[in-house]
């Protein structure tokens, strides 16, 4: 960038300018990766907790849908699970989270999960379902907060790198080409007066 400057004051004017917009970007960018941390920090919390949660309900739907299988005729099983009376949508929208576009996932649910007669079936079963419906919204808000962690995650490598370059990179590159500058402008000066004090000590000659 040396090599390339006009050592002219007007270069030196746009270079201040630029070194105070950089600076004004890589405090906001700052600000931004460190509200995007403290956001990343909530998440993870949550995530650790609604992970061992979900865990432990899947378990438990498992265990229950073991103990149904075993107490149950499998024809019964068949019957009763054959014709589901709940339907189910997934209402996507997005917020935005310090200018990351992040999913909200709503759910939209009819009817009951249980959609047989009590005459075939155990109350195992009914444990079985009650326990599956309960893993499947924890598991919608698991996916939600999952995927907002990976989106912020990226978008602070990138602010990361961006604050990294303006603070090493842009901002270090900018002040030396200004020290140059100066330079080349304090000899230019000072060559000038010395050929005015040769003109005037002609002209006094």
């Amino acid at each position: 960038m040396l090599q390339n400057v006009n050592a002219t004051r007007m270069e030196l004017l746009q270079l201040r300018r630029r070194v105070e917009l950089a600076a004004r970007g890589h405090r906001l960018l700052s600000e931004k990766r460190d509200e995007i941390s403290r956001q990343l920090v909530q998440i993870a919390r949550t995530l650790k907790d609604l992970r061992k949660q979900v865990e432990q309900e899947l378990l438990e739907t498992t265990r229950r849908f073991m103990m149904a299988r075993a107490t149950m005729e499998p024809e019964n099983i068949r019957a009763a699970m054959e014709i589901p009376t709940k339907t189910f949508r997934l209402a996507l929208s997005f917020a935005s989270i310090m200018s990351v576009k992040v999913p909200r996932l709503a759910k939209e649910i009819e009817g009951d999960i249980m959609c047989y007669g009590f005459g075939t079936t155990s109350g195992e079963l009914d444990a079985a379902l009650r326990a599956l419906e309960r893993a499947f919204d924890n598991l919608i808000e698991l996916a939600e907060a999952e995927k907002q962690a990976q989106l912020l995650a990226a978008e602070l490598q990138t602010t990361r790198r961006r604050v990294n370059v303006l603070e090493h990179v842009v901002i270090p590159e900018l002040k030396e080409t200004i020290r140059y500058i100066y330079s080349k402008l304090g000899e230019s000066e000072r060559d000038n007066i010395s050929r005015l004090m040769i003109i005037a000590d002609i002209i006094r000659g």
